[in-house]
């Protein structure tokens, strides 16, 4: 029988809502991420001891005084095992479930009620939302909205829906026939049977319906930590994938708190809200006799006093309490900007992502991290729910993702490599160095080599791969267990002094920990190492170039690496942070090496909140160079404003003090008639480039042309043309008067004149054409930054001396801004330095100057230092 490929057609399904229905995605998360952040915002925003008690308060409440006592003891062991949040977390994500389940459910147990035909069509499709394992809610999930809350909330509500469409549907249903016959033959309507009749009998059941999706709801926790929704899933998902008992123990007390608290609270609700639960209620406060002091319940309006004044003082503490020991950033360069890290719960994983979430701390970002399995951090990586992650094993290990995914990432480079199989024995073990060594000494290891999972691939090629290859086999048997088994023998072996041979891996932290040898491998039986690849979504260089950047330099020693993970192992399950905290200060200046302050420190000047007027007119540097200065200024607490004019309004307004200074003046010759004006009205801070020259060019492909002499008798190369600018431009008298004349170009060639834009466009199209060209430029230019071009020599000096380019700004500017104008004197730029950053200004596009300019010194670490250094 042929195969029915039913798979095939689901994802060609998913495929296609995924092409057309993305607005449709967009709102639903927009919408679900909306409810439980407002929700989660209420839940855990106040302190948590206020909190507990207004959650108490409601206990007693509902259910009296000795289950208010127990609730607030439960609640305040959940805070003291640290996991307060985790659970406020939680306990939203149970709320906005059920409250949506409920919505939907009840309507539906209804109209099942009321129509056979409907409660049919029903019925299948409820037993195949309550049978279908839970994590195949997840799949389509995570690929619709990405990891977060989303996906684990729809997986949610789909499990929990059933129970409440069916014990609605079985409430009404059991509402004795006759009350609906009495009620129909008193004339009332069908809406107000259902609604006076039938909904308050069948209330009781309802309830146990809500009762029963809230325990669903709180029941896929785990399965909503797997999609990144956080909360205490995340907790219990993270001590499952890491054999954590402890954590396990902890959070599934949390769990267990909260379930019966959920519990015993919707149980009770059901009672107050159902005339036959006030009835029984009524009746067994009848009969308390001496105990009815521990199950008194205030009165509503007393619980509702009680609850407002906890919560206005739990947010008045919020709000005016907020002086929490947060590290100050050393430099601000993130400047509050949210970066998404997600990991895969790897020892080298976890703790390159606490790393790098300490070092953008540090510097001045917000970092969010993430646990989850690697296919929901692949796509989430691939969408930009997440940003990068630092764990990617390539080429083999995670092939299937890459392959999957590669097209939407961006591969920032390998931190760690080459990763490597191996078997290892501890130091004290003499004689024993490679893997030809094991030979004939299995009695001294008991005959065995401990091993891991079974199923570890590595196992597979120990046992058919490496043991062959040397010839172990029937001397040694591999014994299978887990990764904490193996390295619980290999702690207890190292404690006795016992030879011992395990298998291990690199990076690992147990080379960090223990004093071990690994095995050489001279045949190469493990086959060759992976690399540890950083890998983000595609267009984050584009989005954060600085943290790009940082991530492409990252490199980790084996030692670097495995000393951080036995760190963070120290610092003990919820303390990862502080544990690279005391790994960088046992490495001085690593922090700084790995994420090095691209724009200074952001530190404030002495004139800081100092306003400064900066005039310019536009000409590539002068744009380049102001934006520039309007950056570092602002890094240094300095107020400065830009103001574009042409030469002779800038130099006047220069000289009457309404601007302060300027960076573009070329002397002694192009500014001479206005230096000569204003000069006692101006000062001049130096030279920041210089000499400036005017010349001829040609690309660097054109060969044996170097020099303006080279260009005699090479005419028809270049079609007799020397493409020109502005006739009126000054060089082009130059050219045309004395430099062709020198060389004996006259009649040879033909200066075309035109305009800067139209020279340059030439040039552009006679270097994608490959064809040789000559056109008039002048340094500074952006196009020497652009282009591979060659500036042709003139050992005549025909074209003169060049002029360098000055600051200028008014008299008394020294005094007024003594620490800019420092800098100022000290400011120089090379070539190189000024046509990148013009090139840089000219790929932003107008408008968008200062944006490039920043990108650019961004990208130069320590340059802003330099350029305005601070005491």
């Amino acid at each position: 029988m042929p195969r029915i490929q039913f798979g095939n057609w689901v994802e060609d399904a998913v495929d296609w809502l995924q092409s057309h229905l993305t607005w449709v995605f967009d709102v639903v998360q927009a919408l679900l991420g909306g409810m439980y952040d407002g929700v989660d915002a209420v839940l855990g925003g106040g302190e948590p001891l206020l909190m507990i008690g207004i959650l108490a308060v409601i206990a007693w409440w509902l259910r009296g005084l000795l289950s208010g006592a127990v609730a607030f003891v439960g609640l305040v062991l959940i805070d003291a095992l640290g996991l307060w949040g985790d659970a406020m977390d939680t306990l939203s994500l149970v709320l906005v479930a059920a409250v949506i389940t409920v919505v939907i459910a009840v309507p539906l147990g209804i109209w099942a009620a009321r129509s056979k035909r409907v409660s049919a069509q029903l019925r299948p499709v409820l037993d195949v939302m309550q049978t279908m394992p839970a994590f195949i809610y997840l799949i389509p999930g995570v690929m619709f909205f990405g990891v977060g809350t989303t996906p684990g909330l729809l997986a949610t509500i789909i499990f929990a829906m059933p129970p409440g469409v069916r014990m609605t549907e079985l409430g009404i249903r059991q509402v004795d026939s006759e009350l609906i016959e009495a009620a129909e033959a008193f004339g009332t309507s069908p809406r107000d049977t259902l609604t006076r009749v039938q909904l308050p009998l069948a209330l009781p059941t309802i309830m146990a319906g809500v009762n029963q999706v809230i325990m669903l709801a709180l029941s896929m926790v785990v399965i909503g930590g797997m999609a990144g929704a956080g909360g205490l899933g995340e907790q219990v998902y993270s001590a499952i994938t890491q054999l954590k008992v402890g954590l396990a123990a902890e959070s599934g007390t949390a769990v267990v708190i909260l379930a019966m608290y959920l519990d015993r609270m919707t149980g009770a609700l059901g009672e107050r809200v159902s005339p036959l639960g006030r009835r029984a209620a009524a009746k067994t406060a009848a009969v308390a006799g001496r105990v009815r002091f521990a199950h008194y319940r205030p009165a509503g309006s007393v619980a509702v006093v009680g609850v407002v004044v906890l919560a206005l003082i739990a947010g008045g503490m919020n709000l005016f309490g907020s002086e929490r020991s947060e590290a100050r950033p050393s430099a601000n360069v993130g400047q509050g900007k949210q970066i998404n890290i997600g990991y895969i719960p790897w020892d080298e994983g976890t703790a390159t992502t606490y790393l790098w979430k300490e070092l953008l701390e540090e510097r001045g970002y917000k970092a969010n991290v993430k646990q989850l399995d690697p296919g929901p951090l692949y796509s989430g990586v691939a969408r930009g729910d997440i940003d990068f992650q630092t764990d990617a094993w390539l080429p083999t290990t995670h092939k299937a993702y890459w392959d999957k995914y590669g097209s939407q990432l961006e591969d920032l480079g390998s931190s760690y490599g080459p990763t490597s199989l191996e078997l290892t024995v501890p130091s004290y073990v003499k004689g024993i160095d490679s893997l030809a060594d094991l030979k004939g000494q299995g009695k001294r290891f008991g005959g065995k080599i401990i091993g891991i999972e079974a199923s570890a691939g590595m196992m597979g090629t120990l046992n058919k791969d490496v043991l062959k290859a040397y010839g172990l086999e029937g001397e040694y048997k591999v014994v299978s267990s887990s990764t904490s088994s193996m390295l619980a023998e290999l702690d207890r072996s190292i404690k006795k002094k016992e030879p011992v041979v395990v298998t291990l891996w690199s990076p690992h932290w147990a080379y960090g920990k223990y004093d071990l040898k690994k095995l050489k491998d001279p045949k190469g039986a493990w086959g060759k190492g992976e690399r540890i690849h950083t890998v983000a979504h595609k267009g984050f260089s584009a989005k954060d170039p600085v943290v790009a950047r940082w991530l492409k330099n990252f490199k980790l020693t084996e030692k670097q690496l495995t000393t951080l993970e036995n760190e963070i192992r120290a610092a003990g399950e919820g303390h990862e942070q502080d544990g690279v905290q005391a790994w960088l200060k046992k490495n001085p200046g690593l922090a700084d090496k790995l994420a090095p302050n691209p724009s200074g420190a952001k530190v404030q000047g002495k004139g800081a909140g100092k306003t400064v007027n900066m005039g310019y007119f536009p000409w590539d540097e002068a744009i380049a160079a102001s934006y520039l200065w309007q950056n570092i200024l602002e890094d240094r607490g300095y107020k400065p404003q830009l103001k574009q004019l042409d030469p002779g309004p800038l130099y006047s307004s220069l000289a009457q003090g309404q601007m302060d200074v300027q960076l573009d003046a070329w002397l002694p010759t192009t500014h001479k008639a206005y230096w000569d004006k204003y000069g006692s009205q101006l000062e001049d801070l130096g030279s920041w480039y210089g000499p400036t020259s005017l010349e001829l060019t040609v690309p660097s492909y054109v060969k044996g042309i170097d020099s303006l002499a080279d260009l005699k008798g090479q005419g028809k190369r270049f079609g007799g043309k020397i493409i020109g600018i502005e006739a009126s431009a000054g060089m082009m008298g130059t050219l045309n008067k004395d430099v062709l004349k020198a060389y004996g170009l006259e009649g040879e060639y033909k200066v075309v004149s035109s305009s800067t834009s139209s020279m340059l466009a030439e040039l552009d199209r006679s270097i994608k054409k490959k064809e040789p060209v000559v056109v008039t430029l002048w340094s500074p230019h952006w196009a020497y930054g652009k282009y591979d071009l060659k500036k042709l020599k003139d050992p005549k000096g025909a074209w003169g001396k060049g002029e360098r380019i000055h600051t200028v700004a008014h008299k008394g500017f020294g005094k007024e801004f003594p620490e800019f104008s420092g800098w100022l004197k000290n400011f120089r730029m090379t070539e190189a330095q000024l046509a990148s950053l013009e090139v840089a200004i000219q790929k932003g596009g107008a408008g968008n100057e200062k944006a490039s300019a920043r990108q650019w010194l961004d990208a130069r670490p320590g340059l802003e230092d330099k350029l305005a250094p601070v005491s």
